[in-house]
């Protein structure tokens, strides 16, 4: 579970590196930015999910000792 959850956030910091690079500053709500700043904000989404997934893990295993 792990491993899974560190790939998962690899492709969601990847995900959004290139989508920071696809922004136009000079009309960011026009475009393509449009789309950007949504999957900009869903790996951000992703990457907090994804940590308190991994937060919850380690409580329950730390629980069970």
């Amino acid at each position: 579970m792990k491993i899974f959850t560190y790939i998962l956030s690899a492709i969601a910091i990847a995900l959004l590196i290139f989508n920071v690079t696809k922004l136009d500053f000079d009309s960011l709500f026009e475009g393509e930015s449009v789309v950007a700043l949504i999957t900009i904000f869903a790996s951000l989404c992703a990457l907090a999910l994804l940590q308190i997934l991994r937060i919850s893990k380690a409580i329950e295993k730390k629980s069970r000792k």
